[in-house]
């Protein structure tokens, strides 16, 4: 049925504020701040995690193993399910109990994490929308509902259930080296996440009265314990996403007999749950080069309309996975096909699973964006090592291992906008991704959104430039995260902050840091360099948990680039890039000009170099008798100069001449080299703070250009304002600053000179040859008499 809505007219203010950390340790120089190294900020190296980034000789992570069964009630919409966890304590601690997450308990009004935020008056709502406030809150129903939490044995286990958090005490201490075997049985109310949100739960299609089902963090999953920090157990809040370990998985699955499943892994009882006729188009998409329909739209249409009672088991398995995600409904229309990965020769199944409604766009598209993602991301990263990798249409966007939730839906005459048909190939694309950030190159999602989401939109955008070079990507180039830069310091907060305290986490977790990545490769370290030692870090950490210090300390040491500015600006800080160029002195040579003639100067000898004032240390070691000044005993070092200074050598005062020759001219060749040449000091202004390199499009008059880029390492001695000098042999029309927008200069108006504007030459230079006889060598005296000389020493 239709919901009526109701549109509410109310008047409301609103005040809002946010303050960004400085972590700069100099503010009242002109320079010092943006280039001095991170030093204590980042953690200490030692034996798990080294200086160079990469993993040290004693680290070690912990494993979980899973064998579970689960049942879903389609006509209750409930979830049951049973697992037998096995847990290896690999760290070199006793561990007295252990961490799990709840995070179904996301939808429970008694046990979600309470993490509350501030609400406002609107000036409309819905009738949906409106909700009377019951105090105090009622149970709505949600949430995980422990049945038994038992040893291998049966033995009851105790525990405590904090929000989406459980801890399990131990019967005894688990030590380095040994196991512990658990189970755990439960059951939920699966949400409906078209309007209770969240990344799990069903979607229902009134049209034909069936539902889709997405099980997303669906069981009581292993928290990590680490050696940066012990159990992560922070609570879920459904925004920052999961800290899990690495294991194997057997998962059975009891559903409707018309469904259609997909999961993490490989299934392994095909021949038992499709039809011979699947069974034979799966078996033939396993070597095709395009994509082979598996269940056709036709059985996907039929099987809406029959609701059965029967029921099947799927079984799959999967090794060296964090997590399991499984997905399943009559409505699948499933296609797939093969894809090696160049790299390691890895033979993998690409498929998707849709409904009819997404018909039109999924099966053009979806199971090729699958296949170049895959190997697209494997050129960059790691070759990918898994056997399948699945696209679900879901309406949403969440990835798991081996599989990911997407949108992208036709009109109901099949066709479909070119934004909507970008926006599924994006989805997919970054969902996919996800398999490698963070599923494989396994970081804290929880508390660095940035580490998977920055890092995966940023090889997104590189995988969608490969999909088609006019691809609109909104996340990556410089120019994109422009209007973010421009917002109040006060709506800012540095990329190093925790995913729960983010204010704009699409910009800050997904767009800044891709566009950071985008423009290191591009404009700071350059295609090769970056391309290494990105891939560095991938292999380094691939199947372990990084922490940023780790990707920091590994792009620095494979490339050989200090980026200490680099992170300490675009991630810790909140300073936009403003570079403006403030003025331009324009001048030409005077050729003409007499040259310089010989002079002479007046001067005396120079008098003793001994200190004007006797400090208190050379008074007091004078004093001490047990001092004994070398020169005092050693008579050889008792020189002209030694007697000089105690004035026990006598030197006339009397007046000298030195003699300064004459500059060359410049002869008549010379005058025609340089007759056209103007010089040009371009004064640059940093307004907004963000040190970067100063890059030069030179226009001259006759059409033609120059390019010039300055490292962003000009800055180092002054911070906010540096100059450069260009020697041209023709006039230039114009100077363009970032002339490609790669460095996200918030303010374009001020990066333009012309020629016209600054009123033509303002000045003449000097220019003479240059002298060639060395006697501005360093200790050379310039042509004048020394002490020695004067006494006739020597």
């Amino acid at each position: 049925m239709k919901l009526k809505v109701v549109i509410l007219s109310l008047s409301v203010f609103a005040y809002t504020g946010f303050t960004a950390q400085n972590i700069q340790n100099n503010l009242g120089s002109n320079h010092g701040n943006k280039f001095e190294q991170l030093g204590s900020i980042l953690p200490t190296p030692n034996i798990y995690r080294t200086a160079s980034g990469a993993p040290g000789h004693g680290y070690w992570q912990n494993r979980a193993d899973y064998n579970i069964t689960a049942y879903l009630d389609e006509d209750k919409r409930n979830l049951k399910g049973s697992e037998t966890v096995t847990y290896y304590n690999n760290s070199p601690d006793e561990l007295e109990y252990i961490w799990l997450q709840l995070d179904e308990n996301e939808h429970s009004s008694m046990r979600n994490a309470g993490y509350d935020t501030s609400s406002v008056l609107r000036p409309s709502t819905t009738d949906q929308q409106l909700k009377v406030t019951e105090l105090p809150v009622k149970d709505n129903g949600y949430g995980v509902i422990l049945e038994k939490v038992t040893d291998a044995s049966g033995t009851p286990l105790k525990y405590t259930v904090n929000k989406t958090m459980m801890r399990i005490d131990l019967p005894k201490a688990l030590k380095k080296g040994e196991k512990f075997v658990f189970k755990v049985d439960w059951n939920y109310n699966i949400s409906n996440r078209m309007k209770m949100g969240g990344r799990g739960g069903y979607e229902n299609f009134p049209e034909d009265g069936n539902d889709l089902y997405t099980m997303t963090q669906w069981y009581p999953r292993m928290c990590v314990y680490s050696d940066f920090q012990g159990w992560q157990n922070h609570q879920f809040t459904g925004r920052g996403e999961f800290a899990l370990v690495f294991g194997n998985f057997k998962v059975s699955m009891n559903v409707p007999s018309d469904h259609i499943v997909g999961g993490t892994g490989e299934c392994k009882n095909y021949d038992q749950v499709l039809t011979s006729d699947q069974l034979s188009r799966y078996r033939k998409a396993e070597n095709a080069s395009e994509p082979i329909e598996i269940v056709t739209l036709d059985e996907a249409k039929k099987a809406e309309k029959n609701h059965s009672k029967q029921r099947k088991t799927w079984v799959f398995e999967a090794n060296d996975v964090r997590d399991f995600a499984w997905t399943s409904s009559r409505k699948f229309v499933w296609d797939g096909m093969h894809v090696t990965i160049p790299e390691n020769n890895n033979k993998v199944m690409a498929m998707s699973f849709y409904p009819k409604e997404a018909y039109g766009l999924y099966r053009k598209f979806s199971t090729k964006a699958v296949a170049h993602t895959i190997k697209t991301y494997s050129e960059f990263t790691i070759p990918y090592p898994y056997p399948v990798a699945q696209s679900v249409e879901a309406a949403n966007g969440m990835e798991y291992p081996m599989i990911c939730f997407n949108f992208g839906r036709t009109e109901k005459d099949g066709t479909y906008s070119e934004g909507t048909k970008n926006g599924m190939l994006g989805v997919i694309i970054h969902e996919v991704g996800h398999n490698f950030f963070p599923m494989i190159i396994n970081s804290d999602e929880r508390q660095w959104a940035w580490m998977d989401e920055g890092l995966n939109t940023f090889t997104e955008y590189l995988t969608e430039e490969k999909w088609d070079n006019k691809f609109p990507s909104k996340r990556g180039p410089a120019w994109t995260i422009v209007d973010y830069m421009k917002l109040p310091k006060d709506q800012l907060e540095p990329i190093m902050s925790n995913s729960e305290n983010i204010v704009h986490y699409g910009p800050n977790a997904y767009s800044k840091p891709a566009t950071g990545l985008n423009i290191l490769r591009e404009t700071i370290m350059g295609r090769e360099l970056f391309d290494k030692a990105f891939k560095t870090y991938a292999k380094r950490w691939a199947f372990k948990h990084p922490e940023p210090a780790d990707l920091f300390r590994t792009m620095e040491d494979a490339s050989g680039e200090d980026l200490d500015w680099f992170w300490r600006g675009w991630f810790y800080g909140t300073d936009p890039v403003d570079i403006s160029i403030d003025k331009v002195t324009v001048a030409t040579p005077n050729l003409d000009t007499d040259p310089k003639a010989a002079t002479e100067i007046k001067y005396q000898v120079e008098k003793p170099l001994v200190n004007s004032f006797e400090d208190l240390s050379k008074i007091r070691n004078r004093e001490d008798k047990n001092i004994k000044f070398y020169v005092d005993q050693d008579k050889d070092a008792q020189d002209f100069y030694y007697r000089y200074d105690r004035g026990q050598e006598k030197v006339s005062t009397k007046e000298y001449i030195s003699k300064i020759d004459a500059t060359p001219p410049l002869d008549a060749k010379d005058k025609e080299k340089f007759k056209n040449i103007t010089a040009y000091q371009i004064d640059f202004l940093n307004k907004g703070g963000l040190v970067m390199p100063i890059i030069l499009e030179f226009t001259f008059e006759d059409g033609t250009k120059l390019y010039d880029k300055s490292s962003a390492q000009i800055w180092r001695l002054n911070e906010q304002k540096v100059s450069k000098t260009y020697y041209f042999d023709k006039k230039l029309k114009s100077i363009q600053l970032d002339p490609m927008r790669e460095t996200a200069d918030i303010d374009t108006t001020n990066n333009l000179w012309t020629s016209n504007g600054s009123g033509g030459e303002t000045s003449k230079f000097q220019l003479f040859k240059q002298k060639q006889d060395g006697s501005s060598a360093r200790g050379s005296s310039n042509g004048k008499v020394n002490p020695m000389q004067a006494a006739g020493k020597s």
